[in-house]
């Protein structure tokens, strides 16, 4: 071997014993070292309120955080860390049990349907929302991923939020879904009558599409408007089907 193959190879054993060491040393690390990192990691005083422990190299997170996005927050800085051991997460939110179900589900609902207000994709993300013993369900389908990043933050930051199940689905990116999204914003919003509906942004007509299929969703005025907004989105070209979910004020599902 040549000069410059000792070197190369000299290299390349030092590239490797950089790797093998930091991992060697993060394995044997004690439980009071990771209580340690741990602690610096949850310095924030947002997380004042939080207790670390430490055994077997388990970290075990408890006490109490205002918001349920403190303690996702504090989660997401434990794992940073790369410990190479589980965490368990029995972190409290405040104040969970000073409002009910209904009211917090009522605050949400009226929150969400102003999120993302004047962004393209606002007529096109329907989201459904649910509440029990201050969980939040939160399923429908957005256009973009920042949609979803939008309406998670907004709950997991709302007081009285305890948890948060996301089932929300993103759209695929689809120029011929883009193209009926548009055709049918037009042929919706487009028509005089369904002004009042882009104008107020508590009562909007959500348009949902995924791969070629068309759903409404929102509420209406009346029935005339319900039948009218399903008769112009079946005249858009290129739609496999439309699917009228729209209620009808006062009236309750349909």
């Amino acid at each position: 071997m040549g000069r410059y193959g000792r070197v190369l190879a000299g290299a390349a054993f030092a590239l490797l014993l950089g790797v093998i060491v930091p991992v060697a040393a993060a394995q044997n690390r004690t439980d009071a070292q990771i209580q340690a990192d741990v602690q610096k990691q949850l310095s924030n005083k947002k997380f004042s309120g939080v207790h670390v422990q430490v055994q077997d190299g388990v970290v075990h997170l408890t006490g109490q955080v205002d918001r349920f996005a403190d303690k996702d927050d504090a989660q997401k800085r434990v794992e940073k860390l790369h410990l190479g051991s589980s965490v368990h997460n029995d972190i409290s939110v405040a104040g969970g049990g000073s409002i009910s179900d209904a009211e917090l589900f009522q605050k949400l609902s009226k929150q969400l349907v102003y999120d993302r207000q004047g962004y393209p994709s606002y007529p096109f993300n329907s989201l459904t929302l649910q509440v029990h013993d201050g969980i939040v369900t939160v399923g429908g389908l957005v256009v973009e991923p920042v949609d979803k990043d939008s309406a998670l933050g907004l709950l997991k930051n709302a007081k009285g939020v305890r948890g948060v199940v996301d089932h929300i689905q993103v759209a695929p990116v689809s120029p011929s879904d883009n193209q009926i999204r548009a055709a049918e914003y037009r042929a919706i919003y487009g028509y005089p009558q369904f002004t009042k509906y882009e104008i107020n942004p508590s009562k909007p007509i959500r348009i949902v599409v995924l791969n070629g299929h068309v759903v409404l969703t929102g509420v209406v005025d009346s029935k005339g408007d319900h039948d009218i907004a399903g008769i112009r989105a079946n005249q858009v070209p290129g739609v496999f089907s439309v699917q009228n979910e729209l209620q009808v004020a006062g009236q309750g599902e349909r």
